[in-house]
């Protein structure tokens, strides 16, 4: 490809031309650009960002909105497990729960209170 000068450019764009310049057409294996990628990645909003939810006290909406990967059905089965054995002493104990695992639980500590 011959290479364009600076001059000849100029003048190019300023004859109303265009450049034509190459679009990343990534194949199925490679990852675009993050400056190209469509889907933004997950964050929490910032009004979200700064809520926190009592697991003892907040109903099964209020979890299932606030907690991340806690829809309806899990948030419901948090309440029944809190009516039937009281309230959690810790953030920790709410992987008690049927559903609820360890790592559920790391990722939303910073929405947890008591």
């Amino acid at each position: 490809m011959k290479q364009i000068t600076t001059l000849a450019l100029l003048a190019l764009l300023a004859a109303g031309g265009s450049l034509a310049l190459p679009v990343y057409a990534a194949s199925p294996a490679e990852k675009p650009p993050a400056s190209q990628s469509r889907a933004p990645a997950k964050t929490a909003t910032a009004p979200q960002a700064q809520l926190r939810v009592s697991i003892n006290s907040a109903s099964a909406e209020e979890l299932a909105e606030i907690l991340n990967g806690v829809g309806l059905k899990k948030a419901e089965s948090i309440v029944r497990h809190r009516e039937a054995n009281g309230p959690f002493k810790t953030p920790e104990s709410l992987s008690e729960v049927p559903g609820i695992g360890t790592a559920l639980v790391e990722r939303n500590m910073a929405l947890i209170k008591l």
